[in-house]
């Protein structure tokens, strides 16, 4: 175990859990380097099944240059419709080669537009939207470029063996598949590659603090961003100019000129509900998103702590909560069910072990929010110790609209069947919905997140 980044200390996660130095490099070298298909479990009806019945269209399409959300305000602003009437399982991001699952409501197979960089393939009719319960996972390809040393990647591979408590069992090279097993944490494009600040805004809005959630989205300029854009946040923190600030603004960051559209439109000063209908102009899955990202930094923080205490993370000790697996998952894929989970005592402990090995159990850590029971033992003690530092409680999360959470628990570890290839150095897995292939990544490259992606 070694230190992680400092970037990535910043958002909870602290450790790498291999010690092996990296093998350098960098991810998506170009958009084809990092390939994304999901693993899907959602049923269509045929393409001319009763639009009545079945209103909604159902389509794969593979994505070049397009993060989910933007493509969606794009599909829906050439069908003439509602974002909102657009559906999809999971979020993926810009710089990548993507497949994924769509759903519009009320739109036929010819209404569909030809957009650049996007490959569609209708699949049929739901009586539902897609929802994120649809996804069970993701495959990945990801292509290392500019490595300093791959020969790495086999000792790397060994030790994250060792970690998920599978031993080693191979070292995963030359198209050999090894099982490993890292740290479940959140990754780094959840919180902002280069501007990491969504959990920031998240705990703000968590208190109650809506104008600094507001002002944590508009200003706090970041080295990695233009000098244009640097220039307009530093004036938005300093003079509270809503009507000039969108003048500076450039038009490509629509969201943070969206919330200086309603400040502008205030008369007087703004208080608390209108930074509050600011950010509630957002996109519903982005109001969500941000409250996530708080919850998903306190849960970083949890992991790091149990690496910190020395728990173990492939099988659990008295007190901690489990949950069991999907047994609708692909085959393969092993998919926690955060639904069915059980508090496990000193008496099960060496049965549940038993069920953590076989890939039926899964030691848990919460997504805090209003319905959350936290664990017992020194789980438990650590989880109280992570929200007391940054001052939250369950109850916190009883908020208005999109912004509420009753929370979830999420498996801590995440195990994986790797395969490396040389030449390019690529490495090639299956994660299940939620957990992030950077994770994995990042413990092969150990690099500023950044060169991530």
């Amino acid at each position: 175990m070694r230190p992680a980044h400092p970037t990535e200390r910043a958002v909870g996660m602290e450790y790498y859990v291999s010690d092996a130095d990296g093998v350098g490099g960098r991810l998506r070298g170009s958009d084809d380097q990092f390939r994304v298909r999901e693993l899907e479990r959602f049923d269509t009806e045929p393409v001319d099944a009763d639009p009545d019945a079945y209103p909604h269209l159902v389509f794969r399409a593979t994505l070049s240059g397009w993060d989910t959300n933007d493509f969606a305000a794009r599909l829906s602003d050439a069908l003439g419709v509602s974002r909102e009437r657009v559906d999809w399982a999971g979020t993926k991001d810009k710089y990548a080669v993507t497949t994924q699952l769509f759903s519009v409501y009320g739109t036929d197979p010819g209404d569909l537009p030809e957009i650049a960089g996007v490959t569609i393939e209708v699949l049929g009719r739901a009586g539902r939207g897609l929802e994120f319960g649809d996804l069970a996972g993701n495959a990945f390809g990801l292509v290392v470029s500019d490595p300093d040393d791959p020969e790495r990647a086999a000792t790397i591979t060994a030790e994250l063996a060792s970690f998920g408590g599978l031993g080693d069992d191979g070292d995963g090279g030359d198209g050999e598949s090894t099982s490993i097993g890292v740290p479940n944490y959140f990754g780094q494009q959840r919180f902002g590659s280069k501007r990491p600040i969504t959990h920031e805004v998240g705990l703000a809005i968590v208190r109650s603090d809506w104008e600094g959630a507001v002002m944590a989205y508009l200003g706090d300029p970041a080295d990695a961003e233009p000098a244009e854009t640097q220039a307009a946040r530093e004036f938005v923190e300093e003079t509270h100019d809503w009507t000039e600030a969108l003048e500076r603004f450039p038009d490509r960051l629509r969201y943070e000129r969206s919330l200086l559209h309603e400040l502008a439109e205030c008369t007087g000063e703004p208080g608390p509900e209108t930074f509050r209908a600011a950010l509630e102009r957002f996109p519903s899955n982005l109001q969500r998103l941000l409250v996530h990202a708080a919850q998903s930094y306190a849960f970083n923080r949890m992991l790091s702590e149990r690496l910190e205490r020395g728990l173990p993370f492939d099988r659990p000790v008295a007190g901690d909560v489990v949950c069991f697996s999907d047994t609708d998952a692909p085959d393969g894929l092993a998919l926690p069910d955060p639904d069915r989970t059980q508090c496990v005592d000193e008496r099960r402990v060496g049965s549940v072990t038993r069920h953590c090995e076989r890939g039926r159990a899964f030691v848990t850590a919460p997504l805090v929010g209003t319905e959350t029971e936290l664990a017992d033992g020194e789980q438990g003690e650590l989880e109280r110790d992570v929200l007391d530092e940054l001052g939250l409680e369950p109850g916190d999360f009883d908020l208005p609209g999109e912004f509420h959470s009753t929370g979830t628990r999420r498996a801590i570890l995440v195990r994986t069947d790797l395969e490396l290839e040389e030449d390019p150095l690529t490495l090639s897995f299956a994660l299940p919905k939620g957990s992030y292939a950077t994770v994995v990544a990042r413990e092969f490259l150990k690099v500023d997140p950044v060169c991530l992606g």
